[in-house]
């Protein structure tokens, strides 16, 4: 990730570390109906089983001079939606809440589609049928 985005005013500097991106877009990114969670690949996910949390899992954020952003997200989707729809409507989340929030210029959003979660009942179901 790049370093704090600056912006300067007649009273001092405001500093937005790329890491509050992240969160923003983590936030925006799990609050459309469709998105199970992030995947953030198998280092963050063994490091999260001894209670690590990581606040920007499964998000990459660039940010460059001219105060452009591109976000790439790894999700988990829910079992059953239509993929192309949640994605969208995830890019648009991130997007607006990103430039609201910051005032930086988002770019580009790239969803990378990690897993399907499957419902609970299916689980179980295969269980007792084995």
């Amino acid at each position: 990730m790049a370093d704090n985005t600056i912006y300067t005013n007649g009273i001092g500097e405001v500093l937005i570390a790329p890491e509050v991106v992240s969160i923003i877009a983590s936030i925006a990114a799990t609050e459309v109906k469709g998105v199970a969670g992030m995947y953030g690949g198998f280092t963050e996910e063994f490091v999260e089983k001894f209670g690590v949390k990581s606040s920007n899992k499964g998000i990459k954020v660039q940010i460059n001079e001219d105060k452009e952003v591109v976000i790439d997200l790894n999700l988990i989707i829910e079992y059953g939606v239509r993929i192309p729809d949640v994605a969208f409507e995830v890019q648009q989340n991130v997007k607006r809440s990103v430039e609201t929030m910051t005032g930086l210029r988002v770019v580009d959003v790239n969803i990378h589609v990690q897993g399907i979660n499957m419902p609970k009942e299916s689980k179980e179901e295969e269980k007792r049928n084995k």
